[in-house]
């Protein structure tokens, strides 16, 4: 089962990064855990509380990896009943807004690992010492990402980890180190195309969209 620690390792996998995957995909809404996050620029500490996903990687969740990502692409799907009124002005019942969210990949290697990856499930970190990444964070390849798509038939849930700060009540401007959207979402469509074949791993293009359940 995954901790806080355990994230926390897994996207700092080089002992460097202090933000994580902008994206995690998983098949629980999972809980919150409590770790600290250290500003790698000022050296301020906060207690924060993180989204951990119940289960375990590759089977209950999936980090994507941020290697040769696109930009995230937010569009707003507002849905309402809007109609003109008698005396010309415009009414509006409001029912909710819906994300529409995409994404993509160039030269994404089709292998995260030179072997199947073995965690420790306390600190997130590498169990073998001859285990090499392929992606430069040690996310989801290629092949992770499809087998998700082709096991993921219904909605599942994704984090997001971007600065939008607005999630968070009291001192929101302290939460980088922290996923701080979570939305269930389905696949609009998925489109993959191999770029290059080596001995080692493929090079994969790929192509996402998800709506908001």
């Amino acid at each position: 089962m995954a901790n806080a620690s355990y994230i926390r390792g897994r996207w700092a996998i080089d002992g460097l990064r202090t933000r994580p995957q902008a994206i995690l995909w998983s098949d629980n809404f999972g809980t919150l855990d409590s770790t600290t996050y250290t500003n790698q620029y000022t050296g301020a500490s906060a207690s924060i509380q993180l989204a951990v996903p119940n289960g375990t990687e590759y089977n209950n969740f999936l980090m994507l990896s941020d290697h040769n990502r696109s930009e995230m692409s937010f569009r707003k799907n507002r849905i309402e009943n809007r109609k003109r009124m008698i005396n010309a002005t415009m009414r509006s019942y409001h029912v909710a807004d819906k994300l529409e969210v995409s994404f993509s990949w160039e030269n994404l290697p089709s292998r995260s690992f030179n072997k199947e990856p073995a965690f420790n499930s306390n600190t997130g970190k590498p169990t073998a010492l001859d285990l090499k990444d392929y992606t430069v964070d040690g996310g989801a390849g290629g092949v992770e990402i499809l087998d998700w798509y082709e096991n993921h038939k219904g909605a599942f849930w994704m984090l997001l980890a971007y600065d939008k700060y607005n999630e968070f009540g009291s001192n929101p401007y302290q939460y980088l180190g922290q996923y701080n959207q979570l939305i269930q979402v389905y696949f609009s469509s998925f489109n993959y195309t191999v770029v290059k074949r080596s001995g080692i791993h493929d090079l994969w293009n790929i192509d996402v969209s998800l709506e908001e359940a």
